[in-house]
């Protein structure tokens, strides 16, 4: 590892990657990128957050030339179709009626960059939601409780979410919440980063 201070960034607003991040119990700092998030003609949801991530965490290395920069994005799929954030309790609830029976594949574009050198480092973590059949009332009693509509397919799964499901499928359920630590950590272990010597240093 450089003998410089290292300085860690994560390119997003979210609440939700924050607080993962912190887990982790090194001291970073955020920022928006600003990007055009368009997916492009014939790009997979694989594709599209893979490439969406990189973006992010290399819009921002002017601002921080001397950071590490963490970038993010995350798409769910069902029968083929991509699943938003909902906004509303009518979308929510029709996309958990969609849902029921069903599974929701999550696909979370992870990348770590290092705006001094231009090296960068990525994947893209897949994770299935398995959901119960599920009675409109139990919807509507869900929504109306936990109010999901800022979160991709209509729930939390850290929060009441998890009783809709018959199985969560994935090495690593934090790529739901949108930052796949196990993920994060095996890049910073390709690029020669000790997470748990960073963390004891502080």
């Amino acid at each position: 590892m450089s003998t410089q201070p290292f300085k860690l960034l994560l390119a997003s607003s979210s609440p939700y990657r924050r607080e993962l991040l912190s887990r982790l119990r090194i001291p970073f700092e955020c920022a928006s990128p600003d990007i055009d998030e368009s997916q492009q003609a014939d790009e997979t949801p694989e594709q599209y957050v893979g490439r969406l991530a990189s973006e992010k965490a290399q819009a921002l290395r002017q601002q921080y030339p001397h950071h590490w920069i963490i970038g993010s994005d995350q798409a769910c799929v069902l029968n083929g179709v991509a699943v938003s954030k909902p906004g509303n309790r009518e979308t929510a609830i029709r996309q958990l009626k969609q849902a029921s029976g069903n599974k929701i594949r999550f696909h979370t574009g992870l990348a770590l960059f290092n705006a001094n050198t231009g090296e960068s480092w990525s994947l893209v973590e897949p994770f299935d939601v398995c959901f119960r059949q599920l009675s409109s009332d139990e919807i509507e009693h869900y929504v109306d409780i936990e109010k999901p509509y800022d979160c991709a397919g209509s729930f939390k799964a850290e929060g009441l979410g998890i009783a809709l499901f018959t199985a969560l499928e994935g090495r690593d359920s934090n790529a739901l919440i949108g930052l796949p630590l196990i993920g994060l950590v095996d890049l910073f272990k390709q690029a020669g980063i000790d997470v748990l010597q960073l963390a004891a240093a502080q």
